[in-house]
């Protein structure tokens, strides 16, 4: 059994996609990245490569690498599970927290988790996704930024 915790925020920018567990949600502002900038994704990356003790999502996809540039994090998660199924664990359960102020995610949880749950072949059961906000505090809670936090198990 291990278990790994990942986090991860971004800049929200104009001119740039809100993409949340592969999904585009509509608003303003969206995450300045090198990929697409899904800081749920990128938590959840973390989260599985710390478990397995593989070092972060910049050493297997490192944003000096063009070849990385604007792609879609569902790509690198896909690629990330691949390395865990070589290992040959298995995913007990993944918990996240997704921290912004606007706009709220709820109408998106499940299409959000049938993403997640797909790429990563597991049931829903097994994942559970929450939104919260900071309540005006910091940057993320001045809307200028968005987090995520993850735990995973692997057996």
């Amino acid at each position: 059994m291990r278990v790994g915790l990942g986090y991860d925020l971004h800049k929200l920018v104009p001119e740039r996609d809100l993409v949340i567990g592969g999904v585009t949600l509509p608003y303003h502002l969206g995450e300045e990245a090198h990929s697409d900038g899904d800081v749920l994704i990128h938590a959840i990356i973390d989260s599985l490569f710390g478990a397995l003790a593989l070092g972060d999502i910049g050493t297997h996809f490192p944003p000096s690498d063009n070849k990385w540039k604007n792609i879609s994090s569902m790509i690198l998660l896909e690629e990330c599970y691949k390395k865990v199924v070589a290992t040959g664990y298995k995913i007990g359960n993944i918990d996240c927290t997704i921290i912004l102020e606007r706009p709220k995610i709820k109408p998106y949880v499940l299409e959000i988790r049938e993403n997640i749950s797909k790429a990563l072949n597991i049931p829903l059961s097994k994942l559970s996704i929450k939104g919260k906000t900071k309540e005006g505090v910091d940057a993320t809670g001045e809307n200028r930024a968005i987090e995520a936090h993850v735990i995973s198990l692997l057996l």
